[in-house]
């Protein structure tokens, strides 16, 4: 972890306190260290010496586990010293977690063996199994030094491979130092974040939590059912979700022992906001815009008025402009891309970029969202640059029109993308998975005419019994698009 010494010291003075839920599976403090510690050795073991992708002066360890009960112990791990660890979905396409294993060129790959783990040198063919010790007899985790990469994380890659994002201790150590007090984080908060451990919302969710000396939960796959038995039966304080997951635990029964919710990943809709006060009515929202590039960019207040583009002020330390394409700064309610300024911006793409994603111009850093700015410092998130269409001579933002049609009922996910047309340039077309209520035609296109104007309306849309997501919970975009285009069986036209 970037701050190895933490685990250390809860596990000295509350060796017996639970630190990482997997279901049925419970590490203490004291075992988390004791595993990580033994892992660590392995790993130098293993890999004396780092021949990866990130060059001779540290150790790569890629890991391939999912959400294992060791995941914290493996983490914490490759990411102490001079290691830096890789974190790749086992979800993810076989051909997709082997061209990404090429590109790494880790030292070690370590992968879910059962209840164990599995250590593999790919040069020398030297393999390890690894198990869960109690013995406190192998070496303390060494701190890493600040400017040394830590971590490297990988993009969604909704519409192609996922990208390797580089992060060094320093960005990770403020943010987490920063945080915790701001998201009032101590050794009570028990805090329960269902999604995928190789994806920064989870992950970076339990590194704060057990850098608090807090509980954390965590589930090996969402089900929502499973979720809200977790929640009720763990006394659970925190959630840490993405809004799909958010919009499921909503139809349960209501919980009234949740204080906090943290959402990431997409916009809650004011439908979101209203479904979330009847279930979780003791629950303080806050909703917060980053990106794996930037790191938090803002936060929104429990208490705000619910938006489908406001996003929140800066969080702390943390300095925001827009700028047109000039690099001119904008004034107030004025459209542009936002730029960051920000000691929690990653250090880069592994290997040569695309041409897209984070870009930097001297202090200021952009992945090519657009938006705009309140008089009060409020940021109103419109989407990404290379995400507008054209269509008909007009600009339309795909992601305003998901708000629009997240915010129904009738509603449960929602895709919006541009396809060539003749005569317009671009058409607007929607693909939606219902949620079990009455819907038509007409009542979809008179709710949309309420609150947006006759050329952002979808002119197709079809339904999709079971959206494709990504394990993170986003839209899988690349699939459904390729039902577009397909004539898929997988979709029913609506209109």
């Amino acid at each position: 972890m970037p701050l190895a010494g933490a685990p250390e010291r809860h596990a000295a003075q509350h060796p017996e306190n639970p630190a990482f839920h997997l279901e049925d599976r419970v590490l203490s403090y004291a075992t988390l260290v004791a595993t990580a510690r033994h892992l660590h050795a392995a790993f130098a073991g293993l890999a004396p010496s780092g021949r990866s992708a990130i060059g001779p002066e540290n150790r790569l360890v890629a890991l391939v586990t999912g959400n294992h009960a060791l995941f914290p112990a493996a983490f914490a791990a490759a990411t102490a010293g001079n290691t830096c660890a890789a974190l790749i979905d086992p979800h993810l396409p076989e051909a997709v977690r082997r061209r990404l294993l090429e590109k790494l060129d880790p030292d070690l790959i370590v992968i879910a063996e059962g209840a164990e783990l599995l250590a593999h040198n790919p040069r020398s063919g030297a393999t390890l199994v690894l198990a869960e010790s109690a013995a406190a007899d192998a070496p303390p985790l060494p701190e890493g030094r600040d400017e040394d990469p830590f971590l490297i994380v990988f993009t969604s890659g909704t519409t192609a491979d996922p990208k390797p994002i580089i992060r060094d201790r320093r960005s990770w150590r403020i943010s987490l130092a920063t945080g915790a007090p701001f998201f009032g984080l101590d050794a009570t908060t028990s805090t329960y974040a269902p999604g995928p451990l190789a994806h920064g919302l989870a992950l970076y969710a339990m590194t704060e939590t057990l850098l608090a000396g807090g509980a954390f939960h965590a589930a090996r796959h969402f089900d929502a059912a499973k979720a809200l038995e977790t929640i009720r039966n763990a006394d659970i304080r925190r959630l840490v979700l993405v809004p799909t997951m958010l919009r499921r635990l909503c139809e349960g029964a209501p919980v009234d022992t949740i204080a906090a919710i943290t959402v990431a990943g997409a916009k809650l809709t004011a439908t979101d906001h209203a479904l979330c006060a009847a279930h979780f009515p003791n629950a303080a929202v806050r909703e917060y815009y980053g990106a794996s590039e930037l790191g938090f960019v803002t936060v929104t207040t429990p208490g705000d008025p619910a938006s489908s583009t406001a996003v929140g002020t800066v969080f702390p330390g943390v300095r925001l402009c827009v700028l047109d394409k000039d690099g001119k700064a904008l004034a107030a309610g004025e459209t542009g891309t936002i730029f960051v300024e920000s000691p929690l911006v990653a250090t880069g793409y592994l290997g040569a970029g695309d041409g897209a994603g984070l870009a930097r111009f001297g202090a200021l850093a952009t992945v090519g969202d657009l938006g705009f700015l309140e008089a009060d410092g409020t940021l109103h998130l419109l989407g990404r640059a290379g995400g507008m269409i054209l269509s008909g001579g007009n600009n339309i933002y795909p992601s305003e029109v998901e708000v629009a049609l997240l915010s129904l009922a009738e509603i449960r996910a929602a895709h919006v993308f541009g396809v060539e047309h003749a005569d317009l340039g671009s058409e607007l077309v929607a693909v939606i998975e219902p949620n079990g209520l009455e819907l038509t035609p007409e009542r979809l296109k008179a709710a949309l005419a309420k609150t947006l104007p006759r050329y952002k309306l979808p002119r197709r849309v079809w339904l999709c019994r079971a959206m494709p997501v990504t394990p993170s919970g986003k839209v899988e975009a690349k699939t459904v698009r390729q039902w577009v285009a397909e004539d898929s069986d997988a979709l029913e036209r609506f209109y």
